[in-house]
C-alpha cells in the first residue's frame, strides 16, 4: 500500500515527508481526508489470516531442508525396518503403519492455493475435491522405502483421515496406485471414520507393528490427541525412545493445532545496530 501522501499532487510527496509542517492547509485538510478513506477501507476489508502460513508453506514445498529431512527420515526408517526384519523369524508377520498426507503425500499445492484465494484450508473443506482431482506428488524417499518394505514381504497399511466415502476413497487408492506405492488395497487403506488408534488395532490382529510414520502426533499414539500443548510436549517427553525407533515423525509446517498457539519474545527492548 502506498503512503497517504502519495496522493498529494507530484513533487509534494518528498518535501512533505522531509517537513510536513510547510504544507497548505488545503494538503493538510487533504491529507485528513485520505487518512479516513484508508481508515474506513481498512476496517470494512476483511483480513486474510490465512496468509500467517505463508513462510510454512514456502519452508514446507521449496525448502531444500524439508526435502534432507523427509529423505533423512526414510532412510532412518529403512535402517529400522532392515533391523527388524533381521530379527523376525517369518517377515511376512510385519507390518509398517503409515500416514498419507505430508508423511508419503505432498499436498502443498492445494494449500497454496487455498491461502492465494484467502481461504482457511484447515477447515478441510476444499480436501474432498482435492482429493478427486488434485495430483499430490510423493514424499522424497517414500515409494523406496515402501518399494523396499513390499519386497521383504512386510505388510503396509496405510491409514489417513482423508475422506472415506466410497467416491473420495476411491480416487485415494487410485491416486496412490498411480503414484506407485505398493500394496494399495481396500482392506488396508483405512481412512477416516474409526479412531486411528481402533485402525491401528486392524492392522496388529494378524501382524506386528514394527513401525510407524506420521507428521501429527495422533498418528503414533492416542495420548496426542486432542489435547493442550502443553500436555502433549510432556507426552513427547515421556515417549521420547520411541522417536528414531519405531516412531518415524516428518516435518509438517503448513498446519497443526499448534498453529494458534501463542509465541513467547524477548522482553528487551529492540536495538539495532
Amino acid at each position: 500500500m502506498s503512503h497517504p501522501l502519495a496522493r498529494l499532487v507530484p513533487g509534494v510527496l518528498s518535501l512533505a515527508l522531509l517537513a510536513p509542517t510547510l504544507l497548505t492547509p488545503a494538503a493538510m485538510a487533504q491529507d485528513a481526508v485520505s487518512q479516513d478513506t484508508m481508515a474506513q477501507d481498512a476496517a470494512t476489508t476483511p483480513q486474510c489470516q490465512v496468509r500467517e502460513f505463508a513462510m510454512g508453506l514456502r519452508y514446507q514445498q521449496q525448502s531444500a531442508e524439508v526435502r534432507a529431512l523427509q529423505l533423512q527420515a526414510y532412510a532412518l526408517a529403512k535402517a529400522n525396518l532392515e533391523a527388524a526384519i533381521a530379527k523376525a523369524e517369518d517377515p511376512g508377520k510385519l507390518a509398517i503403519v503409515t500416514d498419507l498426507d505430508e508423511t508419503a503425500i505432498d499436498n502443498s499445492a492445494l494449500l497454496v492455493r487455498d491461502m492465494q484465494e484467502c481461504h482457511v484450508y484447515d477447515t478441510w473443506d476444499t480436501w474432498g475435491d482435492w482429493e478427486l482431482k488434485g495430483h499430490p506428488t510423493p514424499i522424497p524417499g517414500a515409494l523406496a522405502f515402501f518399494d523396499f518394505a513390499d519386497k521383504a514381504g512386510v505388510a503396509i497399511y496405510y491409514i489417513s483421515d482423508r475422506f472415506s466415502e466410497p467416491e473420495n476413497k476411491a480416487a485415494t487408492i487410485a491416486t496412490l496406485k498411480e503414484l506407485g506405492f505398493p500394496q494399495v488395497r481396500d482392506d488396508n487403506v483405512l481412512l477416516y471414520g474409526p479412531s486411528k488408534a481402533e485402525r491401528r488395532a486392524v492392522a496388529a490382529k494378524d501382524h506386528q507393528i514394527v513401525l510407524l510414520l506420521g507428521d501429527t502426533l495422533a498418528d503414533f499414539d492416542a495420548a496426542f490427541r486432542k489435547v493442550p500443548l502443553d500436555v502433549k510436549r510432556g507426552e513427547v517427553d515421556k515417549n521420547a525412545a520411541h522417536f528414531g525407533a519405531d516412531w518415524i515423525v516428518f516435518p509438517n509446517a503448513t498446519y497443526g493445532d499448534w498453529s494458534e498457539a501463542p509465541l513467547q519474545a524477548w522482553d528487551s527492548p529492540l536495538v539495532t545496530q
